[in-house]
């Protein structure tokens, strides 16, 4: 298991911590260095003594199966992931100016749609989205956004350009692992933190309760915020507890939620009801007030809406914001950033595909063995297809999809995406990684310091989902500078 970097390869790929030439990227030095340094059983300790955190941590996630649903302990890799802090400040400016032009977006939607009337973005799209909810039209949320939590996927290709793969608006899941991440790294590697300027990313809870508490309806310095959450039986439950524990605020579900005549939301207590001015949900639009939507949602809160639209709770992520989440609308960011703030994109798209235009559905047609086709509303990586790396069944079915709803379909060239070298067995072996940082919009806009890097473990895999059998990784952002 020792270390030999000039054995290790990344064909086709760049690699985040080994160069072409087998040697280490200037952020990555000191830490190749060590791994180099150590036996086969000191890694294998460090291995060990990971594990053991995340079970001792309680770190799980829910994988669900025909036969129900099973907690697994996280999957873990104890090399993390580096990035130059001067190539991170352009990241986070460019996920800063796409988050505020996103924002913009979904508040033009919901009012005057001037996008649309000035011909830069398709009333078709709108017409035919899933996640519009006219429910919404009119509403004008505090401080202006919709999308206070979004967690935004960055791919790097084989020449190093680092592109946003989608963004996700409505209940983005992932930050309570990149934290936990980051607390298991210090117990397997705590002398590489007293050496190096590795950035800090655990302030994220303190400022996720502040920009919470900003959006309170009442003037004051303890406004009540609670996270609503679906359940124990949710895929994210654990991190719903631990947002909850690490904010200090009440883990609620929609049955501990009443609202009044008042229009005003209550928390039962054991001393009474108790008013809520601020609820973190995660819970999908279409169960959150079964007055508003579902009605047989056993998961909202009746009245919530009327609530929100009153101005008596603030919600966040606010409902409808998923209108932008939407892998049609991602292929219009560049022209939105463009119409909004009159600025070029700082991080690009992917080129995409839209099947909605003729022109480009005969070129996906005739190429599916070569794109990635994309719906437009799922997540986790399901109802994709990876052109290269599916049968010829696959290619036919996924041609009738397209041709039956080509506006719930885009395409993608298949990428060379990065790797980053993984514990695998008893080798350092190239896997494919992606990355998820997360940004607050509230008064301010903060974006995490790095954020969740995801590994795709099967070998030769794109699939980075924890659910399809993928990984993560610490996500070190290294400053060089003077030193």
């Amino acid at each position: 298991m020792t270390i030999h970097w000039q054995q290790y390869a990344a064909p086709g790929c760049y690699d985040e911590l080994v160069d072409e030439g087998s040697q280490a990227r200037p952020a990555a030095q000191t830490l190749c260095e060590y791994l180099a340094s150590l036996s086969d059983e000191e890694l294998h300790e460090r291995k060990t003594a990971a594990e053991l955190a995340i079970l001792v941590l309680g770190i799980t996630f829910t994988v669900y199966t025909e036969g129900g649903s099973i907690d697994r302990a996280w999957p873990f890799d104890i090399v993390p992931r580096i990035i130059p802090k001067h190539e991170w400040d352009r990241t986070e400016a460019g996920l800063k100016q796409r988050v505020q032009a996103l924002n913009l977006f979904i508040d033009d939607l919901y009012h005057d749609q001037k996008i649309i009337k000035d011909g830069i973005f398709p009333a078709e799209v709108l017409a035919q989205s899933v996640n519009f909810r006219p429910q919404c039209v009119g509403i004008n949320p505090r401080h202006g956004v919709w999308a206070h939590i979004c967690g935004s996927d960055l791919v790097r290709d084989k020449d190093g350009t680092l592109y946003v793969l989608e963004d996700n608006l409505r209940v983005p899941s992932g930050v309570s692992y990149m934290l936990e991440n980051r607390v298991v790294t210090k117990r397997v590697f705590p002398e590489l933190f007293e050496h190096q300027r590795i950035l800090p990313v655990d302030d994220y809870a303190p400022r996720l309760y502040d920009m919470l508490a900003s959006m309170s309806p009442r003037p004051g310095d303890n406004p009540t915020v609670v996270v609503l959450t679906p359940g124990i039986y949710n895929s994210a439950y654990f991190e719903h507890s631990y947002l909850a524990q690490q904010m200090g605020v009440e883990l609620v579900e929609g049955s501990d939620l009443e609202v009044g005549d008042d229009d005003c939301v209550y928390m039962r207590t054991i001393e009474g009801l108790e008013r809520v001015d601020v609820i973190y949900r995660r819970v999908d639009d279409l169960f959150l007030d079964p007055e508003a939507f579902r009605p047989d949602s056993a998961l909202g809160v009746k009245g919530l809406m009327r609530a929100w639209r009153t101005g008596k709770v603030a919600l966040a992520n606010a409902p409808g914001a998923g209108v932008a989440d939407d892998k049609v609308v991602y292929a219009f960011v560049p022209e939105i950033i463009k119409y909004y703030l009159d600025q070029d994109p700082l991080i690009p798209n992917v080129p995409s595909y839209l099947c909605m235009r003729e022109k480009d559905r005969e070129y996906v047609l005739a190429h599916l063995d070569q794109l990635v086709v994309i719906p437009a509303n799922e997540s986790g990586g399901y109802g994709m297809m990876v052109g290269p790396h599916a049968s010829p069944v696959e290619h036919k079915r996924f041609a009738e999809l397209i041709k039956k709803d080509p506006r719930n379909y885009m395409a993608q060239p298949t990428l060379s995406i990065s790797t980053s070298p993984t514990l695998c067995d008893d080798q350092m072996e190239p896997r494919h990684v992606d990355l998820r940082p997360f940004i607050l919009s509230g008064p301010k806009t903060y974006v995490t310091t790095g954020g969740l890097t995801r590994v795709a473990l099967r070998k030769g895999s794109l699939v980075v989902n924890s659910s399809q059998g993928g990984g993560s990784k610490d996500t070190w952002i290294v400053d060089t500078e003077g030193l």
